[in-house]
């Protein structure tokens, strides 16, 4: 994408991986499933349909290629006219597996060196959650609950809150096995499937654990919960997990 728009200054932010899964299972994650590794979200599914953030559809091609463009005011964020996803899907290994490229482009008018930082860190962190979905929960029924942690969460020291009101070890490394404290002292055994300065993933056999430290760009702390349990309960999630972010930033 090229030139400015309004005054601003574009971004492109690429990534491209391989799964384990087939292109019509990435596909189906990526249009049909969102809320097992992102938020739930719905797709006219044609060409010139209707997307997330009231996009437009500009490429439908399933299981191959999938272009989402937004100019809306109303749906975007400030300071960002122009948004743009786009994906691309491609066989490997006789299609079993899949090739994924990712492209997310636009355009911000302001605050674009911390934005674009902001971009890039939530799609590593993003990408990996649809990897862990797609290896180990494609497919399972979901109930998604996204928590936003109160203001005084807006600082670059919360996520370190966050680990030890989990009673996450300091020194556990990606990968690692963990027994964790979550609401009402419940313990969680999980395995620490991602850890930075920013976000913490835990995966336990049910659910997806989502925690995104985002101080550093002057947000509060993020929670998303993706439970796969057969009593799954978004709404009881939510009350739970709200009330855990509370009592630690009171």
């Amino acid at each position: 994408m090229s030139g400015d728009r309004g005054g601003g200054k574009p971004f492109e932010v690429v990534r491209e991986f391989e799964v384990d899964a087939p292109p019509r299972r990435v596909w189906d994650a990526v249009t049909k499933e969102s809320g097992g590794w992102l938020r739930p979200m719905e797709y006219e599914p044609k060409e010139g349909g209707t997307g997330p953030f009231h996009s437009v559809l500009t490429v439908w091609d399933p299981p191959r290629r999938l272009t989402a463009r937004s100019d809306d005011p109303a749906a975007l964020p400030p300071g960002q006219p122009l948004n743009q996803l786009d994906w691309t899907v491609e066989p490997r290994d006789g299609g079993g597996r899949s090739r994924v490229t990712y492209v997310h482009s636009g355009v911000f008018t302001e605050d674009w060196a911390e934005r674009h930082d902001a971009t890039e860190r939530h799609t590593d962190f993003h990408l990996h959650t649809l990897r862990q979905y797609l290896t180990y929960f494609a497919g399972r029924a979901v109930a998604f609950a996204g928590v936003e942690g109160p203001a005084a969460s807006a600082n670059p020291e919360a996520l370190t809150a966050v680990g030890r009101a989990l009673d996450l070890p300091v020194d556990a490394a990606e990968g690692a096995r963990v027994r964790v404290r979550g609401p009402e002292g419940q313990a969680l055994d999980a395995v620490l499937d991602y850890r930075d300065a920013a976000f913490l993933g835990l995966r336990t056999e049910d659910a997806l654990y989502r925690f995104f430290g985002r101080g550093r760009w002057g947000a509060p702390v993020g929670i998303g919960v993706h439970d796969f349990a057969a009593d799954a309960d978004a709404r009881r999630n939510e009350i739970q997990w709200g009330d855990w972010l509370l009592r630690i930033f009171d």
